[in-house]
C-alpha cells in the first residue's frame, strides 16, 4: 500500500501519506489537501477490504459517494482508475481552494422544520440549497453576509449550525473551479461502469463512464441531492450499507432515512472481516446489469 501512495501522491502533486498520518488538523483543511486525501483514504479501504480494487464491482450492487466521495465511488465503479481520480480530485481541490478565496462564502447546516418553508427561507435570502441530505438535514450555502441574515430569520422550528469549511461548495461560487476541472477531465477515458453507481444530481444510476465523468465536473457548482440518492438505494432495495472511512456521517442519515437496512460504518482495520460477512451476507446482483431493476 505505500507504493500506491508514492503513486497517488505523484499525481495529485501532494504528500498523502505524511497528510494521513503526521499533520495538524489545520494542514488537512485545506481544500486543496483535504479532498485529495479523502479520496486517497476510501480507495485505500476499498483495497484493503477487496483486495483488489478492480474485484470491488463484482462484490457489491450499488455504490454511491457524497460530493467529494463520488470520486471514490467512480474508482470503485471502475469508471475511472484511481490515479485519474487521485489526479481529477487534487485539480477539483486546488480549484475550489481558489475560488473559496476570491470570495468570503460559507455553510450552514439547517436542522428539522418543514421541508418546503426551509428550502423557501433558503431561497428568500439568496442561497442555495447546496446539500439535501434527507433525514431532516439540509445545507445553505452562500456569502458570509447572505448566511448571517438568514441566521437572524431562521425558518420555524429548525436548528442553524454553521460549518467549518472554506467555501459555498456546490453552488455557482464554484463556476472557476469547474471549468478549471473540466480541461483535465477532457483529457481522460472512462469507462462504463461495472456495478450500479448512483450520482449526486439527481440519484440517478449512471452506467455511461463519460456522462458520469461530465456529472462529476457539472456536480462542482450544482447540489448535492443525497436524499435522492437514498431514495434510489431504497427503490433498488438494498438490504445493507457500508461507508468507507472517514465513516459515521451517512450511516448516521441512513439510521433515520433507510430504517430496516443493516449499516457499518468502516472507520478501523478492525472492522473490515464485519465489512466482508455484510457483503456476503447481502451481495447478489450480477455485476454485468449496471443499469437493472
Amino acid at each position: 500500500m505505500s507504493e500506491r501512495f508514492e503513486q497517488w501522491s505523484e499525481v495529485a502533486k501532494i504528500d498523502l501519506a505524511r497528510y494521513g498520518t503526521t499533520a495538524d488538523a489545520d494542514e488537512i483543511r485545506d481544500t486543496a489537501v483535504a479532498q485529495p486525501l479523502l479520496v486517497s483514504a476510501g480507495l485505500a479501504a476499498a483495497i484493503a477490504l477487496f483486495g483488489d480494487l478492480a474485484k470491488a464491482p463484482d462484490a457489491i450492487d450499488a455504490v454511491a459517494g457524497h460530493s467529494v466521495g463520488e470520486f471514490t465511488a467512480a474508482g470503485i465503479a471502475g469508471v475511472l482508475s484511481s490515479t485519474d481520480a487521485l489526479a481529477l480530485v487534487a485539480e477539483r481541490g486546488r480549484g475550489m481552494a481558489e475560488a473559496a478565496a476570491a470570495t468570503t462564502t460559507g455553510m450552514t447546516a439547517v436542522l428539522g422544520g418543514d421541508r418546503d418553508e426551509v428550502l423557501a427561507a433558503i431561497d428568500a435570502a439568496g442561497l442555495t440549497p447546496a446539500n439535501d441530505n434527507g433525514s431532516g438535514q439540509i445545507v445553505a450555502a452562500g456569502t458570509t453576509e447572505q448566511l448571517a441574515a438568514f441566521a437572524e430569520e431562521p425558518p420555524a422550528r429548525a436548528r442553524l449550525r454553521s460549518l467549518s469549511v472554506a467555501g459555498a461548495f456546490h453552488t455557482g461560487h464554484m463556476a472557476p473551479a469547474m471549468q478549471r476541472v473540466r480541461t483535465t477531465a477532457d483529457g481522460m477515458r472512462p469507462v462504463d461502469a461495472r456495478t450500479r453507481l448512483l450520482s449526486n444530481r439527481d440519484g440517478a444510476v449512471v452506467g455511461d463512464g463519460q456522462d458520469y465523468l461530465d456529472r462529476l465536473v457539472a456536480q462542482i457548482s450544482s447540489p448535492v441531492r443525497w436524499d435522492a440518492c437514498t431514495e434510489t438505494l431504497i427503490e433498488l432495495g438494498v438490504t445493507a450499507l457500508i461507508e468507507l472511512p472517514p465513516a459515521g456521517t451517512l450511516t448516521g442519515l441512513a439510521k433515520r432515512s433507510m430504517r430496516g437496512v443493516e449499516r457499518l460504518a468502516m472507520k478501523t482495520p478492525d472492522d473490515l472481516d464485519a465489512a466482508r460477512q455484510l457483503i456476503a451476507d447481502h451481495a447478489g446482483r450480477p455485476a454485468s446489469d449496471p443499469e437493472g431493476p
